[in-house]
């Protein structure tokens, strides 16, 4: 059985999380999602619009994902020798370099474990601020 893993924080879930999802889930029998714990998104992003469990409720539900899980706040290869994937898969727009990420994967002991990137959705709005964006230009247009 190949585990995959992919992660995110799925603030506003839309079109680009949906082929992420599936991206990752076609590689392998069993997709583990893991949803930033809100700490991690005000230090790296924002301040989260939907608290974590409702992030993790909602990506459990969806039809790629096996099982959900909050990510630790701090060190992100805790979560990852938890989850033990046989596949990390990173989103088009995250800021890991595939490389350096199965580098640092190895330093710490963590071998064998195949990382590769999700290719990125054709949709308009496709992603989280896009969403806000126009949510914002419609608000100012009234």
């Amino acid at each position: 059985m190949t585990r995959v893993m992919a992660s995110g924080v799925f603030d506003i879930i839309h079109t680009g999380h949906i082929s992420y999802l599936e991206q990752a889930r076609s590689m392998g029998d069993e997709l583990v999602v893991v949803v930033a714990c809100d700490n991690t998104v005000r230090q790296r992003k924002h301040e989260p619009i939907t608290p974590e469990g409702m992030r993790m409720r909602i990506v459990s539900s969806l039809k790629p994902v096996d099982r959900a899980v909050i990510g630790k706040d701090g060190d992100i290869f805790e979560t990852v020798r938890e989850i033990d994937p046989d596949i990390i898969v990173l989103g088009f727009d995250q800021h890991f370099d595939e490389k350096e990420l199965s580098e640092s994967l190895e330093d710490r002991g963590l071998s064998g474990i195949k990382v590769c990137r999700a290719t990125e959705c054709a949709e308009d709005l496709a992603a989280t601020r896009r969403i806000i964006n126009r949510i914002n230009s419609m608000e100012d247009g009234l």
